[in-house]
């Protein structure tokens, strides 16, 4: 597993939108890295606008959210409309950078799990948050890691 001040590891993945993203382009702010199993389903749905709702607090601390999961672009897109998300949704169709972060699956193997990252601005891991109920925690918590970072 990804221990706190690791490396976090580098990726490009395409976006919703149509981009492709890049770890790498983001390095000397935060980034808010979000797992998500599914498009749609109501813990994500409320995760995702959690993350939407508060996300001039993410930019006021000069942070980038960013979501994953294992749904396709065109999937990514039509959430992201109907919720008006404003960050971008990551690709992972192949579920390799849901490896490479070591994210654990849940409810016995069944889903993709629920597992919240944030990288500092030097791309090293400065928290991890795992937690399948609660999804709007993922949020209260990571602002307040990222407070910890800007002061």
């Amino acid at each position: 597993m990804l221990q706190l001040g690791d490396q976090a590891p580098d990726f490009s993945l395409p976006t919703g939108s149509g981009t492709t993203f890049h770890l790498a382009d983001q390095r000397g702010k935060p980034v808010v890295l979000y797992f998500y199993p599914k498009d749609d389903t109501p813990g994500c749905t409320a995760e995702a606008c959690a993350f939407r709702d508060q996300y001039e607090d993410f930019l006021d601390l000069g942070a980038v959210v960013v979501g994953v999961s294992s749904d396709s672009e065109a999937s990514h897109q039509k959430f992201a409309q109907k919720h008006r998300l404003p960050f971008p949704l990551l690709a992972d169709t192949s579920g390799q950078l849901r490896k490479q972060y070591e994210v654990p699956r849940a409810f016995l193997g069944l889903l993709p799990g629920r597992v919240t990252f944030v990288i500092d601005a030097a791309g090293k891991i400065a928290y991890i948050f795992n937690s399948m109920g609660g999804a709007t925690d993922h949020v209260s918590k990571t602002k307040e890691v990222l407070r910890g970072l800007a002061a």
